[in-house]
C-alpha cells in the first residue's frame, strides 16, 4: 500500500510540475519577443517594468490554459491536451495583443505588434505540439496503467470495452460477478487495490465502498440517477447532525436571467462573426440539389414545451418520407457531400443560434431530442424527463463528454450532471470544450445498424435509479 500511495504522489508532483512548466515555455518565446521586438515598438519600459509585462503575460497564459482545459497531460486523449494547450496560447495572445495595443495607443505599432505577435504564437504552436507529447510519453513511462479489478452485477453492458479503449490510463485485468463469495472478493481486492463496480445494486455497492475506504483502495463506479441527484446537494450545518438538502428547482431565477442575457449577446455576436459561413453554406446547398438550404424539426425543451429546431439541410429531400425516425449510421447514402462536411464541422447547428435569439434555446444546455423520441426514452426510462427541468441547448455536457451515439440512459446522467451542478463557469467550460469535440471523430460518430433498430437501446436496471 505504501507503494500505491507514494506513486500517486509523484503523479501529483508529476502533474503539477508539468502544469508550471507550460506556461512556463510560453512564456519563454514571449520573453524572447519582448526583448528582440516588442519593447522596441511598445517603448517605456525598462527593469522592473519589463518583469512586470512578462508577469502578466505569464498569468494571463496560465489562465487560459486552464480555462480550456490544458492541464492534462497524461489524462486526456493528445489530441485534446494539444487543442486545448494551442486554443489557450492563441486567446492568452488575444488577450495580451489587446492590452499591449491599448498602451502604444497608434494604428501603425499595433500593426507591428500584430505581425510579431503572430510569428510568436506559431511558434508557440509548434511547441504545443511537441511538448504534450514529450511529457505524456514521460507520464506514460513514469505511470502505467491502474490495473482494475471490475465487479459486475447483473445486467450486461459494454463498460467494459469503454474503459479499454483508455488503455494507457485503466487496465481491466480481471471481471468478476459481486455474487462470488465474499472472502474471494476480497482477496481480489486487496491484489489490485483498483476496483470498478459495474452496475450493483445498492446494499452490494455499499458493502464494497465501504471496504475498499478502509483499505485505502482506489474505487471507481458507475453512478445512478440518485448518486448524481444527491451529488448537487448542499449541506445544512445548524445541527449536530450532517444534513444535505436538495432543492430539485433546475436553476434559480437570478441564473435564468444571467444565462438568458448571455445567450442573446453571444447569439448576436456568432451570427454576425459566422456570416460568411452561413453565406456560403447556403449557397452550396441550393448549388447541390437545388432544394431548400434549411430543415426544421420538431423538438421538446424546458418544461416540454415543443419548438421546431433550425438546421443547414445535411440529407437529400425528403429523407425520412415515410414519416419514421431514421437516426444516420456512418455511410449513411441520405447525407449529400455537402452535408457530409458540415455535419463534420457542425455547420449545420448553426441556425441554431436563431433558435436561441427566440428564445426556444439557450448556448448550453441538454441537447433537445425529437418528440417522437422524447416519447420513447420516457416510456422506457420515465427519469428522461429529469433533463426538462433546464431549456435545451446547442451544446451540452453530453454534447463534449459524450458521443453523437451515446445511448439514452448515458445522456440522462450527463445531462444530469450539468443540472445539478449549474453554474456559470460550468456553462463557460462547456463551451469552450465543444470547439474541441470537433477534432474528436468519436463525436460524430453515426449510429450503428443495430442501434437504429431500437433507439432506446439501453434501459435502466433496478440498480441505475434506486
Amino acid at each position: 500500500m505504501k507503494i500505491t500511495k507514494h506513486v500517486q504522489t509523484y503523479r501529483r508532483i508529476y502533474q503539477r510540475t508539468v502544469n508550471f512548466m507550460m506556461p512556463v515555455i510560453y512564456t519563454l518565446a514571449f520573453i524572447y519577443a519582448w526583448y528582440t521586438e516588442l519593447n522596441k515598438v511598445v517603448h517605456g519600459f525598462l527593469n522592473k517594468g519589463n518583469l512586470l509585462i512578462i508577469f502578466m503575460y505569464f498569468v494571463i497564459v496560465y489562465a487560459t490554459l486552464k480555462m480550456w482545459n490544458a492541464f492534462c497531460i497524461g489524462m486526456q486523449k493528445l489530441v485534446n491536451v494539444v487543442v486545448s494547450q494551442a486554443m489557450g496560447v492563441l486567446f492568452g495572445n488575444i488577450i495580451t495583443y489587446m492590452e499591449l495595443s491599448l498602451i502604444s495607443g497608434t494604428i501603425y505599432t499595433m500593426v507591428d505588434i500584430f505581425k510579431t505577435m503572430a510569428i510568436m504564437t506559431i511558434v508557440q504552436w509548434v511547441g504545443s505540439l511537441v511538448f504534450p507529447y514529450i511529457l505524456n510519453l514521460i507520464y506514460i513511462g513514469l505511470f502505467p496503467p491502474h490495473n482494475i479489478l471490475q465487479i459486475n452485477g447483473d445486467r450486461e453492458n459494454n463498460l467494459a470495452d469503454k474503459i479499454r479503449s483508455r488503455e494507457d490510463r485503466y487496465r481491466i485485468c480481471e471481471e468478476v460477478s459481486v455474487h462470488e463469495p465474499w472472502e474471494e472478493l476480497e482477496k481480489k481486492m486487496l491484489h489490485y487495490r483498483a476496483v470498478l463496480l459495474n452496475d450493483l445494486h445498492t446494499e452490494d455497492q455499499v458493502k464494497i465502498v465501504k471496504y475498499c475506504y478502509a483499505h485505502s483502495i482506489r474505487l471507481y463506479f458507475t453512478p445512478k440517477i440518485t448518486d448524481i441527484i444527491i451529488k448537487g446537494s448542499d449541506t445544512i450545518n445548524y445541527f449536530d447532525s450532517p444534513i444535505f438538502v436538495n432543492r430539485n428547482i433546475g436553476l434559480t431565477i437570478e441564473q435564468r436571467v444571467v444565462k438568458r442575457t448571455l445567450d442573446i449577446i453571444i447569439a448576436l455576436i456568432a451570427l454576425i462573426l459566422t456570416s460568411p459561413i452561413l453565406l456560403v453554406t447556403a449557397i452550396s446547398i441550393k448549388a447541390y440539389d437545388g432544394g431548400p438550404v434549411f430543415y426544421r424539426q420538431e423538438r421538446t425543451t424546458f418544461r416540454g414545451k415543443k419548438f421546431w429546431i433550425i438546421k443547414f439541410r445535411s440529407m437529400i429531400e425528403n429523407a425520412e418520407a415515410d414519416g419514421k425516425s431514421h437516426p444516420a449510421t456512418d455511410d449513411d447514402d441520405r447525407i449529400t457531400p455537402v452535408g457530409r462536411f458540415i455535419r463534420k464541422t457542425r455547420i449545420d447547428e448553426l441556425p441554431q443560434f436563431i433558435n436561441i435569439l427566440k428564445g426556444d434555446m439557450s448556448v448550453v444546455g441538454p441537447r433537445p431530442e425529437r418528440v417522437e423520441h422524447m416519447e420513447k426514452y420516457a416510456e422506457d426510462i420515465p427519469e428522461f424527463d429529469y433533463r426538462l427541468k433546464v431549456k435545451g441547448g446547442l451544446t451540452g455536457y453530453a454534447q463534449v463528454y459524450g458521443k453523437y451515439n451515446t445511448t439514452p440512459l448515458d445522456k440522462l446522467k450527463m445531462d444530469l450532471m450539468y443540472i445539478v451542478n449549474y453554474s456559470l463557469l460550468l456553462d463557460i467550460q462547456i463551451f469552450f470544450e465543444t470547439v474541441k469535440v470537433i477534432f474528436r471523430k468519436e463525436a460524430t460518430e453515426g449510429f450503428s445498424e443495430e442501434q437504429t433498430e431500437k433507439i432506446a437501446d439501453e434501459k435502466p436496471s433496478d440498480s441505475d435509479v434506486e
